[in-house]
């Protein structure tokens, strides 16, 4: 009986699980019947108004063509009653000449009657009956309003319903890639009619394949495009594609999407290695902040220290004796951070910009294995680096195996970094002025690892950047004059 018993539940489970299906069948069933009816309503109530709007157009036009025959006919009217006129009064004139002429035969005495024959003559010479036209001015005829609406009337009996548009073809031969922008351009399908705008969707891949690898919830939407090209700016290239797709809308519906499309996004994307920082060093996203441990304001040592050393030196706290870190965590006065990835190869680009009350900071790139946990940046050989300051006096400078180059410029806002590992050049620029504060020869022997060192104040770090264009600027025409500049 108890097997009994569970093969009875089982099957009240089962008809529970259909009861629960079917009440949801018949939900579904009658809400799109509610939704056919509230959508048939609507394109009926749209029908109409079209049909009203053409219905006025064809009786406002009917209206214009009336109203040029009027106006000819009434110009012909005009014409033909001033001939009436002048032929009645003509035609009065010529009667009564014709009447003293008459009378002017009767007349018996020589003279009189010459002198009635020469006003005779005179009078029909200036008679209008002789001068004036003795056909119609204008004719009856109207066959120039002749109308055949056959042609109207075959298309309005192909009037039909809006079609969908057919997916456009994006034409990837014009599409561009170009300083962190994406310029998508397309070709609509012939014979879709009115095309009123576009919408765009693009995602990140990691690879050219993974076109429809995403579900509809992670493609990013542009919406409401009216050309037939769009340009994405200020994007962050932290994936090597960008996968693009493009649907055109016309007023009934929107159509299918084009075939997507993979388009290279290579940029250099890294993060901060935090198990190299500082521990005085407070990472948070692409920011690094110094927050001293234990030092309040500046040592007055120190300040001496910095009075007396050159504008290059490196102003910073005295060493904390609770600094605690691993093995690898830069220590003492080497508030450094390194980053995430290695370069072993190309050019590479990234920018730096300092926060809100900094004092001092380096930026630049090493190699990860051959800088000490105390080591600063640009007082070795295997380090690289621009230095500015604006702790007491502004200084900025070019550090390498421990020398420095001062440099006659500002601390800039916005410092670009670039490296070209294959050629050995290392380039700073001020990227807000477009000047190139220094340039370094090397040749690179090792991998090289972005380094920055903060003190006082704060950074943050865009990465994810393509090479901008303006740089093809600075490495062309300072190719041979930057060997003068290096260290």
């Amino acid at each position: 009986m108890d097997t009994q018993k569970e093969a009875l539940r089982r099957i009240i489970n089962t008809l529970a699980n259909k009861n629960e299906e079917l009440q949801y069948f018949l939900d579904s069933v009658d809400g799109t019947r509610t939704g056919l009816q509230e959508e048939s309503c609507k394109v009926m109530s749209e029908l109409e108004a079209e049909l009203e709007k053409l219905s006025s157009a064809l009786e406002e036009r009917g209206a214009q063509l009336c109203d040029i025959i009027k106006g000819e006919k009434q110009r012909k009217e005009a014409e033909l009653q001033r001939q009436l006129s002048e032929g009645k009064a003509a035609l009065l004139s010529c009667q009564e000449l014709l009447e003293f002429a008459n009378q002017s035969l009767t007349i018996t005495n020589e003279e009189e009657f010459l002198t009635a024959a020469k006003e005779i003559k005179e009078r029909v010479t200036m008679a209008p009956a002789f001068r004036m036209a003795t056909r119609p001015a204008v004719s009856e005829n109207m066959s120039q309003f002749t109308v055949d609406f056959s042609g109207e009337k075959t298309g309005l009996l192909r009037l039909n319903f809006l079609p969908v548009p057919r997916a456009p073809e994006i034409d990837v031969s014009s599409c561009i890639v170009r300083d962190n922008s994406i310029t998508v351009t397309w070709r609509p399908s012939d014979g879709d009619g009115p095309i009123e705008r576009y919408d765009l969707e693009h995602h990140k891949a990691n690879h050219g394949g993974a076109l429809r690898a995403v579900g509809e919830a992670g493609w990013e939407k542009i919406s409401d495009i009216t050309d037939t090209q769009v340009t994405l700016s200020g994007l962050k290239f932290d994936s090597p594609f960008i996968v693009v797709r493009v649907r055109a809308r016309n007023k009934a519906a929107a159509g299918d999407f084009s075939e997507p499309v993979a388009m290279e996004t290579k940029a250099f994307t890294f993060g901060f290695d935090t198990a190299t920082a500082h521990a005085e060093l407070k990472i948070q996203g692409d920011t690094v902040t110094w927050e001293p441990q234990g030092v309040k304001g500046h040592d007055a040592r120190l300040r001496g220290k910095e009075n007396k050393n050159s504008r290059s030196a490196t102003p910073s706290p005295n060493k904390t004796a609770g600094s605690r870190g691993g093995r690898e965590r830069f220590a003492g006065e080497s508030y450094t951070v390194l980053g995430d990835q290695e370069i072993n190869g190309g050019c590479h680009y990234w920018e730096l910009r300092p926060l809100a009350d900094w004092k001092s900071l380096s930026v630049g790139v090493a190699y990860r294995g051959s800088l000490g946990r105390f080591d600063q940046l640009g007082k070795s050989s295997t380090s690289w680096c621009l230095y500015a300051s604006q702790w007491l006096q502004s200084a900025l400078a070019a550090k390498h195996g421990n020398r420095a180059k001062a440099l006659d410029w500002p601390p800039p806002q916005r410092i670009g970094v670039y490296c070209d590992h294959d050629n050995g050049e290392l380039m700073f620029i001020d990227v807000d002025r477009l000047r190139l504060l220094h340039i370094f020869r090397s040749r690179f022997l090792q991998p090289l690892v972005p380094a920055f060192t903060v003190w006082c104040g704060g950074i943050s770090v865009a990465t994810g950047l393509q090479v901008p264009s303006f740089m093809g600027n600075f490495v062309s025409s300072n190719h041979n004059a930057a060997a003068d500049q290096s260290l």
